[in-house]
């Protein structure tokens, strides 16, 4: 393997880890939040309905976390084989599902937007509601937590393909 081909394991390896790393976050996020929902429903607490957004984007994060979780390793281990045995293959097809990948984070961040932006709106112009309040004080914070795991996300997507687009081949 030549310099390039190590560096190229590098920094494949370092999105990868970064990958798993940040699922663990949206799996313990998840679980902090159901916790949380089944405390605020049982106790009958006044922002109650929190307990809805909170539930409904916990699952969203407990399916992507679990699945980038568990297929990571073996994603890695085939694409580390691919590159040392058909690298321009490898560079073509990997650049291309990172180029949906980070395609799709611009969905993502709309979506996530939109749900803080429907937050903060529920907040302001619906506060002499509880659920309202409790609904846009949940739709804040798991938007805003997704979002922000998203940027790290797609912050190590660029440099991912960044270091395919200079990969020789």
């Amino acid at each position: 393997m030549n310099t390039g081909d190590l560096q190229m394991v590098k920094d494949m390896t370092d999105y990868f880890v970064g990958e798993k790393q940040e699922s663990v976050l949206f799996m313990l996020a998840a679980l902090m939040a159901i916790g949380l929902a089944l405390w605020l429903w049982s106790y009958g607490h006044r922002l109650r309905w929190m307990a809805l957004p909170l539930v409904v984007v916990a699952l969203m994060q407990l399916v992507v976390g679990v699945t980038i979780f568990a297929r990571t390793d073996a994603q890695l281990a085939k694409l580390s084989t691919q590159l040392v045995s058909a690298p321009a293959e490898f560079k073509q097809a990997e650049t291309a599902r990172m180029q949906t990948v980070m395609a799709n984070f611009k969905l993502y961040k709309s979506v996530e937007l939109a749900l803080l932006v429907l937050g903060a709106c529920l907040i302001a112009f619906f506060s002499k509601w509880d659920a309202a309040t409790a609904i846009g004080i949940g739709l804040v914070v798991q938007a805003g937590f997704t979002l922000a795991l998203d940027l790290f996300a797609e912050a190590r997507g660029e440099a991912y393909l960044r270091a395919l687009a200079g990969m020789a081949g």
